[in-house]
């Protein structure tokens, strides 16, 4: 089967290491709570490990796959997390073997209906599926209305159409398992204006206007985001609310 990857991240997989925001412990513990062994997980997209290292705290061992090497070189080593380099839909992973599989803000990238094939050969029955994303950053009206600007205005013609997924959290895709309702989940950290442009700048989005305009579009709001932030080295809260899909798999 041919791989249909794209590659959106490689380019700058330390950045996107460094700045992208922290899942919330509760719902790893969530999640592990659903699931009736806690063996061996799989986080598939791991991109740098953060979820897989998470996981860690909960499981025996965690496979942590991505299709980008550039990815798995920047993630964070842990003694229960095992790294491969493979695509979604082809894991190399034993049929029937594992006790909940994770997808972090990456399902929309892809071949959604031969990754549930793999989701389907690879869990045991009664097993548990998540996927997350999240879509749009809060941190104070004024400087929300500038990052909206930004994210819809700027770079939104470079957002590539699998980035709709996302914005309707997930929403309009099939889910073939017996869904579980969740509690609310979201991201919350603090960072200073210097760590949310590094953020901004690691988009896939911000990298393609890079590649055609030869420029930093972060540049275009930064005067306004530095006026609207007050000091720039001011901590200020930062919040994500998370669209999460759990669902239990079970043989006929």
């Amino acid at each position: 089967m041919t791989s249909t990857f794209k590659d959106n991240f490689s380019t700058q997989a330390a950045d996107y290491a460094k700045f992208r925001p922290h899942y919330p412990k509760a719902l790893f513990r969530y999640l592990t709570e659903l699931c009736q062994h806690r063996q061996k997980a799989w986080d598939c997209a791991t991109g740098n490990g953060q979820c897989a290292v998470a996981l860690a705290e909960f499981f025996d061992q965690v496979i942590a796959t991505d299709a980008s090497q550039k990815q798995l070189e920047n993630a964070k080593l842990h003694s229960r997390v095992q790294y491969c380099l493979a695509p979604a839909e082809e894991s190399g992973l034993n049929a029937d073997s594992l006790d909940l599989i994770t997808v972090a803000q990456a399902l929309h990238w892809f071949r959604i209906d031969d990754f549930w094939n793999e989701v389907r050969r690879t869990l045991h029955s009664g097993s548990v599926i998540a996927v997350w994303c999240y879509a749009f950053l809060e941190v104070a009206p004024t400087i929300d209305a500038l990052l909206n600007r930004f994210y819809s205005e700027i770079v939104g013609p470079y957002w590539d159409f699998e980035r709709k997924l996302v914005e309707d959290g997930y929403s309009s895709i099939s889910f073939p398992f017996a869904e579980i309702e969740t509690p609310p989940f979201a991201i919350e950290t603090s960072w200073s204006l210097s760590h949310l442009l590094g953020y901004l700048r690691s988009w896939s989005a911000t990298q393609k206007f890079m590649a055609v305009n030869g420029r930093d579009p972060t540049e275009l709001i930064a005067a306004q985001l530095a006026a609207a932030w007050g000091d720039r080295s001011q901590m200020r809260p930062v919040k994500w609310p998370l669209s999460v899909r759990v669902g239990r798999y079970a043989t006929e």
